[in-house]
């Protein structure tokens, strides 16, 4: 399609239950590693919270896993990669983005998993042996945008007062929309981890 002179896009929408993420790492020689299939929650079109592992059917999961490893194969990939799917109400799986490197809805595996996906990405383009991707504890991922900086200093105390929280900043500039940083929370209970962390920013 075209819009005037200039080429376009005409996508549909998808109605759908949630959105998947699936982070592996594929090595020089070919092996794949692949994490706990993520969910991510997204506001105002930025992603909001991760929460790993996602609600999803154990046989989704595989098929997402599944799925996953078959794009790194088809793309002959070395390193970290992020396939996000979306989860149709008949349980077909879209694939939305692919993203060639580390990924924000991966953030979760920095604490939260034996080896993080940055780790994970410096083994693989160095031909080492891929790590271990056993997530111990249910993990939550809270993005941190510019937003809590631009009227008042950040909830950072609120943030460090919580025994599981671990606050990660980035040491980029607040601007409106950009992410500045991230909390983890691990724990069995990620409900109430979430209902915290929106209490964080409103």
């Amino acid at each position: 399609a075209a819009i005037g002179h200039a080429p376009a896009v005409l996508e549909a929408w998808v109605s759908y239950e949630r959105e998947i993420s699936v982070i592996l790492g594929r090595g020089r020689n070919g092996d794949i590693a692949i994490y706990p299939v993520a969910e991510n929650e997204h506001r105002h079109h930025v992603l909001h919270i991760t929460r790993a592992p996602a609600r999803i059917a154990p046989a989704v999961a595989a098929r997402a896993r599944e799925l996953g490893a078959a794009v790194a194969e088809a793309l002959g990939h070395v390193g970290v990669m992020a396939i996000e799917m979306f989860l149709l109400p008949d349980g077909e799986l879209l694939v939305n983005e692919i993203a060639p490197r580390t990924h924000n809805s991966g953030h979760y595996t920095l604490g939260g998993c034996v080896t993080s996906q940055f780790e994970q990405h410096l083994r693989a383009i160095c031909g080492l042996p891929l790590g271990d991707v056993t997530q111990p504890r249910p993990a939550l991922m809270l993005n941190l945008l510019g937003d809590l900086w631009l009227d008042e200093a950040p909830p950072l105390a609120h943030i460090l007062a919580h025994p599981g929280a671990r606050l990660h900043l980035y040491g980029k500039a607040p601007r409106a929309g950009r992410k500045l940083g991230h909390v983890l929370v691990l724990g069995d209970d990620l409900d109430d981890a979430q209902a915290w962390a929106d209490s964080i920013v409103g």
